[in-house]
């Protein structure tokens, strides 16, 4: 999938079969379309979530480790979740987010090791790990009314309401990419990071 230049989706490809070539094929399409290499650091990232789409931060975290690549050390990701009502997609999931939150490798990879309930469930571990900026930038995610502050800063997050955020970042009024906003401040606005990956152009090998 990929955006046309009005911003709506199209469809690129269909690849399916047995063989490594239709998978090399799918790759170097989605490549093309999905990969967008950028010649600056993003200073301060607003990215959008569908609230049908988008209902816990194990989908929405997607707006972290798609964009980490292009942040900039000490830059701002402002993730807008109108829809978010829960952390995990089971309550087991969830339940171990709320305990450990997203604190980093180091901190996670103690967690493993010291607690056994999170060491049988390295699928929770990873995701705590690709949920954490790592401490390089700050992650503020948005809510609507499904989850409060509390919840939100108790795994690592900062936080501000989505009703209060979009007066300043309304996501019907930017286009996908950097856009000045009134005042003269840039943003780089993401609309579904689930069609793409985004990193800087010097880094990419």
């Amino acid at each position: 999938m990929g955006r046309n230049d009005d911003g709506s989706m199209a469809m690129r490809g269909i690849f399916g079969g047995n063989e490594r070539d239709a998978f090399v094929k799918a790759a170097e399409l989605s490549r093309r379309h999905n990969l967008t290499m950028l010649d600056k650091p993003i200073k301060k990232c607003v990215v959008y979530l569908d609230p049908h789409e988008f209902k816990s931060t194990w989908l929405g975290n997607k707006s972290v480790y798609r964009t980490r690549m292009a942040m900039a050390d000490g830059g701002e990701l402002v993730v807008l979740a109108p829809g978010l009502r829960e952390f995990g997609e089971d309550k087991e999931i969830d339940r171990l987010i709320r305990k450990y939150g997203y604190k980093g490798t180091p901190a996670t990879l103690d967690a493993v090791k010291k607690n056994k309930e999170l060491s049988d469930n390295l699928s929770a571990a990873a995701h705590l790990i690709h949920g954490s900026s790592e401490g390089r930038f700050s992650i503020t995610y948005c809510p609507g009314e499904g989850m409060s502050e509390k919840e939100i800063r108790s795994v690592g997050f900062e936080y501000c309401k989505f009703a209060e955020i979009t007066k300043k970042y309304n996501p019907d009024k930017m286009k996908h990419g950097f856009n000045r906003m009134p005042g003269g401040e840039e943003i780089f606005f993401i609309g579904n990071p689930s069609i793409g990956l985004w990193k800087l152009k010097e880094k990419f090998c």
